[in-house]
C-alpha cells in the first residue's frame, strides 16, 4: 500500500482484511474505508442467507408442494403412450430381466398346473453322495387331468433339508419353458436329506397376478384425513392418480408424488393423517379358482426316499471366505442352516451369542435403519436382546408415528428405525408429518466409519406397477451413491426381500420380482446385501412375512458381521 493510505479499522471477520488489502491499490484513499465496509457487508449477508438456505432445507425439507389437479385416467388399461424415462435403457433392461413365461392360449382351470399331479425324479441317481457334490432333479408339471404341460412359467420353490439336524438349503430352479424344470441342490452337510418342492403359483395364476399388478393398483387403498378448525373430511389416497379432483402432494427432495381425492370443503393443505384401509376384490370368480389355496403354496407329493450324504471325500473343505465387507458377490446358494445356525457362503460371518458381543461391536456407532416392518424386527430384536440398549419412549405405538430410537448411554451407541415413506401400509392413523421419505433422511446423514445405514424396500410396493418401484429405487440409489462419495467409509447394508405371503397383492412371486430389480440396480455399488430370501425359504418354520426369532437372530449375526468384520 502507498504511504498515504489511511489506516482503516477492520469491521470484517478475521482473514477478510488480508484479502481487501489487495483492493487498496485499486481504490481511492477516501473510498477505501467505505468500500471495505460494503464488501464485508455483502460477505456477511451472503453467509447469512447461505445459512438460512441450509436451515430452510433442514426445517422445511419434508413439507410437500401441494397442487390441485383434475385427472380422469383409466386404471384398468395400460397407458397407450410412454415417456422418455419409460423408454430409458435401464428401465427396459430391468423389465426384460423380470420377464416371465406366459401360458399359451386361454387356459382353463383343468389345463392349469396341478400340484397333486406334478412329479419329479433324481437325474442319474447314485448309490452314494458326498458333501460338495450336486444333486439334480427333473420335475414335470402336469395339469388337473395329469397331462404334461407344454409350457413353463410355474413358480416352484425347492429346498433340501434334514429335519432332525435342523438343516436346510435352497435349490436352484431352471425353467426349460416346455413344462419341465431342473432343480439343482448343493450337498453341504452329511446325513440323511430330504427333498421338498412346493408349487407357489401356477403359470396361469401368475398371469392374473401380473396383470392386476400393472393395471389395478386400486386393489390396495389408503385414506387421508383432512382436518381444519374442528372439521374433518376423509378421502381415498394412493401413489397413482385416482379419478376426479385430486390433491397432489410433491415431496421437494425426492419429487415423489402422493394423491388424495380432494375434500369437498377443506383445502388440500389440511391433510393431517394417513391410514391404510385394505384391499378391494379385483378378481373374478373365474380367476379365483386359479388362486385358491388348494392349488397355491402346495407341497408336491414326492416318492423319493431320504438320501444319505457322506462326509466330504477329500480333506479340503469349502474355500476360505473373505471378511464381510461391501460389494461381495452372492453365490447360489448363499448359505445353509445346520443346527439352526446359518452358515454363509458369501463371507466369513461371526456369531454374537451374548449381549456383550453385540455391545462390543456397536460401541461408539450410530445405526440407522429405514424400511418396513421386517426390518423393524431387527431393531426390536436388538432392543429385546441387549439389556443395556434402552428404548427412548415417546408414547407412540410400535407400528406408528415417529422413528423408534434405542440408545446405550454406557457404551455410546444408538440404533434407530424409521419407515421408508409412502406407500405405507399402516392400519393405525399416522401423522403425515411423521412419514418421511427415507431418501431425504439418508441425504441428510454425513456418514463416516462409525455410521451404519441399513434399509429395505419391497413389501409395500408389491401391489404397484414395477415402474413405480424402479423410480423409487433410482432415487434411493442416487442418495446412497452421494453418501458413499462424500463418506466412503460409511457401511451401507441392504436387506433383501423375504418369503411369507400368498395373496393377490402381496405374495412371494411379486416379492421375488422386486428383489431381482433391487439387486440388479445396486450391483457394482459398494454396499452389502443380506440374502434373507434364501434364509426364509429353506427354514423349517412355516412361511411368515415376519420370520420367527431364530431366523432374525441369524440375520442379526450377518448384519453385525458386516458392521464389525474384523
Amino acid at each position: 500500500p502507498r504511504k498515504d493510505t489511511p489506516k482503516v479499522k477492520s469491521v470484517c471477520p478475521p482473514g477478510i482484511w488480508d484479502r481487501l488489502c489487495v483492493m487498496g491499490r485499486l481504490l481511492p484513499p477516501r473510498n477505501l474505508k467505505c468500500s471495505a465496509f460494503l464488501v464485508c457487508l455483502v460477505l456477511v449477508i451472503g453467509m447469512f442467507f447461505r445459512f438460512l438456505k441450509i436451515e430452510w432445507k433442514m426445517i422445511f425439507h419434508s413439507h410437500p408442494t401441494i397442487n390441485f389437479v383434475q385427472c380422469v385416467p383409466s386404471i384398468t388399461q395400460s397407458q397407450s403412450s410412454t415417456t422418455p424415462w419409460q423408454n430409458s435403457e435401464e428401465v427396459k433392461m430391468l423389465k426384460e430381466l423380470i420377464a416371465w413365461p406366459e401360458p399359451q392360449g386361454t387356459p382353463s382351470f383343468n389345463s392349469s398346473t396341478s400340484p397333486q399331479n406334478c412329479d419329479y425324479w433324481i437325474i442319474n441317481p447314485k448309490a452314494n453322495y458326498s458333501v460338495g457334490e450336486t444333486l439334480e432333479v427333473l420335475l414335470t408339471a402336469r395339469d388337473h387331468q395329469s397331462k404334461p404341460k407344454s409350457y413353463g412359467g410355474d413358480f416352484f420353490r425347492a429346498k433340501l433339508h434334514s429335519p432332525r439336524l435342523k438343516a436346510g438349503v435352497t435349490g436352484s430352479v431352471k425353467d426349460h419353458q416346455n413344462g419341465t424344470y431342473t432343480i439343482t441342490f448343493l450337498l453341504l452337510w452329511p446325513g440323511d436329506v430330504e427333498i421338498s418342492i412346493r408349487l407357489i403359483f401356477s403359470s396361469e395364476a401368475i398371469q392374473i397376478i401380473k396383470r392386476l399388478r400393472e393395471t389395478r393398483p386400486d386393489k390396495v387403498f389408503f385414506r387421508g384425513y383432512f382436518q381444519n378448525k374442528g372439521k374433518q373430511e376423509i378421502t381415498e389416497c394412493n401413489m397413482y392418480k385416482l379419478n376426479g379432483s385430486l390433491c397432489e402432494f410433491i415431496d421437494p427432495g425426492t419429487k415423489e408424488k402422493w394423491y388424495c381425492m380432494k375434500p369437498k370443503e377443506l383445502p388440500c393443505s389440511s391433510w393431517v393423517y394417513h391410514k391404510y384401509v385394505g384391499i378391494r376384490k379385483v378378481t373374478s370368480e373365474k380367476e379365483d379358482v386359479f388362486l385358491h389355496r388348494k392349488v397355491t403354496d402346495q407341497v408336491l407329493p414326492g416318492q423319493i426316499p431320504a438320501i444319505r450324504v457322506l462326509a466330504r471325500k477329500s480333506s479340503q473343505g469349502e474355500p476360505l471366505l473373505p471378511l464381510c465387507t461391501s460389494g461381495l458377490p452372492i453365490p447360489d446358494p448363499s448359505g445353509f442352516y445346520y443346527n439352526d445356525v446359518w452358515t454363509s457362503r458369501v463371507c466369513s460371518t461371526k456369531k454374537f451369542p451374548k449381549p456383550s458381543n453385540v455391545v462390543t461391536c456397536l460401541r461408539g456407532k450410530v445405526v440407522y435403519m429405514f424400511g418396513d416392518s421386517t426390518l423393524r424386527q431387527w431393531w426390536k430384536y436388538l432392543e429385546d436382546f441387549v439389556p443395556s440398549l434402552k428404548r427412548i419412549d415417546i408414547h407412540d405405538p410400535l407400528t406408528s408415528g415417529p422413528p423408534l430410537l434405542a440408545t446405550d448411554p454406557e457404551n455410546n451407541y444408538l440404533v434407530q428405525w424409521r419407515s421408508h415413506g409412502t406407500p405405507l401400509k399402516r392400519s393405525i392413523k399416522t401423522m403425515v408429518a411423521d412419514i418421511h421419505y427415507m431418501a431425504n433422511d439418508i441425504e441428510g446423514i454425513s456418514g463416516g466409519p462409525r455410521m451404519v445405514i441399513a434399509f429395505d424396500i419391497w413389501s409395500h410396493f408389491s401391489y404397484l406397477p414395477v415402474e413405480m418401484y424402479i423410480r423409487r429405487v433410482q432415487i434411493i440409489r442416487r442418495v446412497v451413491m452421494n453418501l458413499l462419495q462424500r463418506s466412503p467409509q460409511t457401511t451401507v447394508i441392504i436387506k433383501s426381500a423375504n418369503t411369507g405371503q400368498k395373496h393377490v397383492d402381496v405374495n412371494d412371486w411379486l416379492f421375488l420380482q422386486l428383489d431381482i430389480i433391487l439387486r440388479k440396480m445396486f450391483s457394482g455399488i459398494p454396499v452389502a446385501i443380506i440374502d434373507t430370501w434364501q434364509m426364509t425359504s429353506c427354514h423349517y418354520l412355516p412361511d411368515n412375512i415376519h420370520p420367527g426369532r431364530i431366523i432374525i437372530k441369524n440375520e442379526i449375526d450377518i448384519l453385525l458381521s458386516f458392521i464389525c468384520p474384523h
